[in-house]
């Protein structure tokens, strides 16, 4: 009995709730908009003043949400493994507006060195109210064609654990302000894009952890989740060195501004939404139409998919010493917006174009 009623169900719960959203897509959409005006008129956070850890705060999104809090006069620590670049990017904070800037070198995947830029902030601030989680590492490399497998935990390290140990540890300070966590998510938790399977694992795990996290705080620390497509990052151009028997380093001369409308814009809603108390920023938030896709026709996206990839010829590897040997000349592809503690091969990787 009970199988021929969830066949009964399996059946007709797709369409009925496809009619259901259908009719209510209007009244919803009237609903969020009074909402975000509301929250926009009476209840946005002013930040004057205010503590704001940000973590890979030395490129791409990060730089650009410190700018975002800075024009909003609040108190920045940022926080990356690249101190001389975060002294350039804390100068041009203050000159923003940012009330003060504290630059502090560390590790977010190292527990220790995430209590140690908390503890920094606490001693001086004496508070905390926003923490950003903006550290982040993608690749565009095909999972069969890894030979290197050293990179996987690299990726999984700064994706998640670079999240989860910073908000760990700056939780209870944040419980006592009220305070918020800010998380730089992709959509590739839920969108499957060919290339990026560790970074969308990482991305999923990372989705899932904040929401349970969201429901066990309640309403004593928020959590907003924003959510990015393919935009601009400092990636997009310039030369990443691996000197020999050293950890990963940037080589200053090859430094990249991050800048450009998507990349700047993307900052501006974030912190937006995280001053407005929005439990999601998405950029651009067309993507969800394929979350339909996703939950009802799962197949229809795969085919997507496969006939895109059918387009684009022969595969290639994006990872100098991760992928197999390839022919000379060939370009590698491997975006990062933070470092790990872990060795990888020496030699350079080359970015060619690549949208983040």
């Amino acid at each position: 009995m009970a199988d021929l009623v969830n066949s009964f169900l399996n059946l007709a719960v797709p369409p009925a709730t496809m009619m259901m959203l259908a009719f209510s897509w209007p009244a919803l959409c009237f609903i969020n908009a009074c909402e975000w005006l509301y929250n926009t008129l009476y209840t946005t956070e002013n930040m004057d003043g205010k503590v704001v850890i940000i973590t890979g705060a030395s490129s791409g999104i990060g730089e650009q949400i410190a700018y975002e809090y800075a024009k909003r006069r609040a108190n920045l620590v940022l926080v990356a493994r690249r101190e001389q670049r975060l002294r350039a990017i804390s100068e041009k904070a203050r000159y923003i507006g940012a009330n003060s800037a504290m630059v502090i070198a560390a590790d977010v995947v190292k527990e220790d060195e995430c209590r140690r830029f908390v503890n920094e902030t606490i001693n001086f601030y004496g508070r905390v109210d926003h923490l950003v989680n903006a550290a982040s590492l993608g690749h565009t490399f095909y999972f069969d064609e890894v030979a290197d497998t050293s990179v996987f935990p690299i990726l999984l390290d700064i994706n998640f654990w670079g999240n989860v140990y910073p908000t760990f540890v700056a939780l209870p300070y944040l419980q006592q302000t009220n305070g918020r966590v800010i998380v730089n998510a992709s959509v590739e938790n839920w969108l499957p894009l060919p290339r990026m399977s560790l970074y969308a694992a990482a991305k999923a795990a990372l989705l899932n952890f904040y929401d349970t996290l969201r429901l066990e705080v309640n309403d004593e620390v928020g959590i907003t989740i924003a959510t990015h497509g393919w935009i601009g990052g400092e990636m997009t151009s310039g030369k990443f060195m691996l000197e020999e028997g050293a950890e990963m380093q940037w080589k200053e001369e090859r430094e990249v501004q991050a800048s450009g409308g998507p990349v700047e814009e993307f900052a501006r809603l974030i912190v937006s939404g995280a001053c407005r108390g929005d439990a999601y920023v998405k950029y651009p938030s067309w993507h969800d139409s394929f979350l339909l896709f996703r939950v009802f026709a799962p197949k229809v996206l795969n085919w997507s998919f496969r006939l895109l990839l059918s387009t684009h010829g022969t595969r290639r590897t994006s990872m100098v010493g991760v992928g197999k040997l390839k022919a000379e000349g060939s370009t590698a592809r491997y975006t990062m917006e933070s470092t790990s503690p872990r060795r990888l091969p020496a030699g350079p990787i080359t970015f060619s174009q690549k949208m983040e």
